[in-house]
């Protein structure tokens, strides 16, 4: 394809994109390329980035455009993209020339609109602070109240670009041997800063094609991920349940822990996830496990109550760290969206508490750096069950038998991007009294 050829084709998937803004742009942008098969690998990925470059930084391009006297459209957002990135108005000519499988000519109203952009920066010093921290209006109050003086750091955080993490599947070899293997292969690896399982690859490689992962050496989990199931300290012989497994990466990381011994439960309300989690769980080797669709009427949770050692809540939540991963979410999440979580997590809870024995723990977990969705959900739920306290984060993570010191202080886990090199999660270990 030609320069100008991508630049049409990335206006194509804005558009789609825009046309469907609740769905998430991964799973738009799948549909777009299978859609297109001549579009080979690097021309997909030449699109790609010239789209989400428009995506991670909407929030400002909308700011010039409507300051500018223009409503945003596709082709307006690429065009102020390539202007405020310092391609300047002759390359926008050039990829809107009219030609063969180029972008229609600029319209007069469009070349008025960027001509106002010519020599400005994607930040203006007029914006107001959530603009040019890149951050809606409704997460501001909550990230300042998580990251204080902090907040400007934090906020560049999550601009920047997610790292490619593994975790080793101890059921399968070690994370030595399979740092050898994905070498062999052609991915170098450097060990994680704090999961003993994992493995970061240091720059973007096709770890899916690779006998390593098609073996079941590996799987792909972000070091935050890994530290939640790491501290639900799940060892050889205990029953556990996952009770919103999802596609089981963490039951994956939790059964693995357990070297087989024992029982893993994958529980999810929805059925299309369990079926992958099944088939990710069989390619892993993992032979202790079981999954169970979570139901209305459903008398399942009620049966066992008081059965499990371990209760892993990985809630449903904003996704608020893992915006330099889907730099789309930030613009398919409301305060309404907030509120609705609030409500769900706290159902959700109390829905489980009743899964943990006595003496047991309950691990709530989300990838929320949102108090709302995590010290004030945690603390609410402890005023509301006396017969569970917080376990300190050195206490969980000492008990857990995890290496060196916790990432922070204080008694849960919050990680942050800025900070700590992975997605933005959370972590309680709550214990329920003998």
């Amino acid at each position: 394809m030609t320069p100008a050829a991508r630049v049409s084709a990335a206006v194509d998937l804005l558009a789609e994109l825009e046309a469907a803004p609740r769905r998430p742009a991964d799973a738009i942008a799948n549909d777009f390329f299978r859609a297109r098969r001549y579009i080979g690998g690097g021309d997909r990925r030449a699109v790609s980035e010239r789209a989400w470059a428009v995506v991670r930084d909407r929030l400002r391009l909308n700011w010039h455009l409507v300051r500018a006297g223009a409503e945003p459209t596709a082709r307006l957002l690429m065009a102020a993209r390539m202007i405020l990135g310092s391609e300047g108005m002759t390359a926008v000519e050039a990829a809107f020339s009219g030609g063969q499988y180029a972008e229609a000519r600029l319209d007069d109203f469009e070349r008025a609109i960027l001509s106002k952009l010519e020599g400005r920066s994607l930040v203006h010093p007029k914006m107001d602070e959530a603009t040019r921290l890149n951050l809606p209006g409704w997460v501001v109050p909550g990230l300042r109240a998580r990251f204080g003086e902090a907040l400007p750091e934090a906020a560049a955080g999550f601009e920047g670009t997610a790292p490619l993490d593994l975790r080793v599947n101890l059921l399968r070899t070690t994370r030595e041997a399979a740092a050898a293997a994905l070498a062999a292969e052609g991915i170098p690896t450097e060990p994680t800063r704090y999961s003993p399982w994992g493995l970061r690859v240091p720059d973007r490689r096709p770890v899916l094609a690779t006998r390593a992962f098609a073996d079941g050496l590996v799987e792909i989990q972000d070091e935050g991920s890994q530290l939640i199931a790491l501290l639900a300290d799940a060892r050889p012989g205990l029953r556990v349940a996952d009770y919103c497994a999802g596609a089981a990466g963490k039951t994956l990381a939790m059964a693995a822990a357990m070297g087989n011994r024992g029982r893993i439960a994958a529980l999810d309300v929805s059925a299309p996830r369990l079926a992958g989690a099944a088939k990710r769980l069989r390619r892993a080797g993992v032979d202790n496990a079981e999954v169970h669709l979570l139901e209305a009427g459903d008398r399942w949770v009620k049966r066992r109550q008081g059965a499990f050692d371990r209760v892993l809540v990985d809630a449903p939540c904003t996704g608020t760290g893992t915006w330099r991963r889907n730099p789309d979410a930030r613009l398919r999440t409301d305060a309404s969206d907030l509120q609705e979580l609030i409500t769900k997590q706290r159902e959700i809870l109390d829905r489980a508490a009743p899964l943990v024995r006595s003496g047991g723990k309950l691990i709530y977990a989300t990838c929320s750096v949102l108090p709302e969705e995590d010290e004030e959900q945690v603390n609410a739920f402890l005023a509301r069950h006396a017969e569970f306290s917080a376990v300190p984060l050195a206490q969980a993570w000492a008990e857990a038998s995890a290496p060196g010191t916790p990432p922070g202080e204080g008694p849960f886990m919050a990680l942050a991007p800025h900070r700590d090199g992975t997605d933005g999660f959370f972590a309680a270990v709550l214990q329920r009294r003998s």
